[in-house]
């Protein structure tokens, strides 16, 4: 592969994958120069296949990559930019399917133009059928990771790229779904790249290339990884005293010292992957850290919170993280540690409150079991949505309250002075939660 080019579809199979099998291409008839009879169309196909060596803008095929089988397709950005046409879905489609009756993970390595001028509106109608397709896939509970490469615009972004599970990008790639031949003339550039996609929250993270295929082999044996028991209660890593009232507990709960949950999920499991980003313009990395890793050789996918306030964007991205894990049947493991939800008037206008419903209502429906440690601050619903009824512990050095104390106070109009008072009243502290029945004692940490 000559450096600075644009792999062709088979060059980058080759990079990511071992033993590539190609499936059956779908035949179609056309009239001549395609459905519509647009002039010399048939001219430009022949010389896009004499110049790649293929027969579309698409190769779909089986490979194992770092030793899971998966469905791969592999658009060639050579014919004809990549472009989606009538005979490009048939293919696609004949690949989501073999998918779902062979149960493989399917790894989209998309670079595309959009939807193909010469067969008008039939092209543009291929993006039902391809969205049709992964949501069949998805609804049949197999992972789809897609690879964004230069360029990914139109509908193959807006279909494969940013439908997929998890999404990653090669560097420097430009990602959007306006490409640069239609963009208003004032576009800023940098708007539309790989990078400025992690950074909005529509796609997880940059991969150099010389790491995709090692990146790749991580994500499918943690997505294809199933296991239904329940995670396990992590161990305690701060205090292990009982804190002696409730104002002790929220003075060792706020202590800096105090382990974070870095430090739990570093712990925890023996190697993880982060997704980022709610999937409509935002990112929480300082308040809410999500994935998935392996432990004891079994998945367990994580939302866990660390200390800060959580904004819109953590909440959002924790329930498309639940909700991933339930799709795929993962156990997820969530730690609590937050002082409350942001509630500065831009958490109000990305709106917080609706956020954390769409979290509440996640863990509520979820199928696949959930483990939930408080591990500092519990504040309010912020910190609530997280845990899961019925399997939330909670570490020696952590507080849970239906308020911090010294809002508590202020809402009752109490002095500055009685704040500790309040905390006591509150009953907050983990001996306490325990004996109200709002955690579980005796099977986790403080044990």
């Amino acid at each position: 592969m000559t450096e600075g080019r644009r792999p062709s579809a088979r060059e980058i199979i080759a990079l990511v994958a071992d033993g590539f099998h190609e499936l059956p291409r779908p035949v179609r008839d056309f009239r001549p120069d395609g459905p519509l009879g647009w002039p010399g169309y048939d001219l430009s196909r022949a010389r896009a296949a004499q110049r790649t060596g293929e027969t579309e803008s698409v190769v779909c095929g089986t490979a194992s990559v770092g030793g899971t089988q998966a469905v791969l397709i592999a658009f060639e950005f050579g014919f004809l930019g990549g472009s989606l046409g009538e005979r490009t879905g048939d293919r696609l489609e004949a690949a989501y399917v073999y998918a779902r009756e062979h149960r493989l993970p399917v790894v989209p390595l998309v670079a595309t133009g959009g939807s193909r001028m010469q067969e008008g509106m039939l092209a543009l109608t291929q993006l039902q059928r391809v969205a049709r397709q992964s949501a069949l896939t998805r609804a049949a509970g197999l992972a789809q990771i897609a690879v964004l490469r230069d360029p990914t615009t139109g509908g193959g972004w807006a279909t494969l790229g940013a439908g997929a599970d998890v999404v990653l990008a090669l560097p420097g790639a430009q990602v959007g779904f306006a490409g640069s031949r239609v963009r208003p003339p004032d576009a800023d550039p940098a708007a539309y790249t790989a990078e400025a996609q992690v950074a909005a929250g529509s796609a997880d993270a940059v991969v150099a290339q010389e790491e995709l295929r090692e990146t790749l082999g991580r994500w499918l044996r943690l997505l294809t990884g199933v296991s239904g028991e329940p995670a396990p209660v992590p161990e305690a890593l701060g205090a292990r005293d009982l804190p002696a009232s409730g104002w002790d507990a929220v003075q060792r709960a706020r202590a800096p010292e105090r382990p974070r949950a870095a430090r739990y999920l570093d712990a925890y499991f023996d190697g993880r992957l982060a997704i980022s980003g709610d999937r409509c313009g935002g990112t929480d990395p300082d308040g809410m850290l999500c994935g998935f890793g392996a432990r004891d050789g079994r998945t367990v996918a994580y939302a866990a919170q660390t200390g800060a306030a959580t904004r819109p964007a953590g909440y959002r991205t924790a329930t498309r993280l639940i909700g991933l894990a339930d799709r795929l049947g993962i156990p997820v493991l969530t730690l609590v540690d937050t002082p409350g939800a942001a509630n500065d008037a831009e958490a109000e206008r990305e709106g917080v409150g609706a956020s954390i419903a769409e979290l509440f209502g996640a863990v509520a429906i979820a199928r696949t079991p959930i483990t939930t440690l408080v591990i500092g601050e519990g504040g309010s619903g912020g910190a609530l949505a997280l845990a899961a009824p019925g399997r939330t512990w909670a570490a020696p050095d952590s507080y849970f309250s239906v308020i911090a104390p010294e809002l508590a106070a202020a809402i009752l109009k109490r002095p500055e002075d009685e704040v500790e008072l309040t905390a006591g009243q509150l009953r907050i502290r983990p001996q306490d939660l325990a004996e109200l029945g709002v955690i579980r004692a005796g099977e986790g940490p403080e044990r």
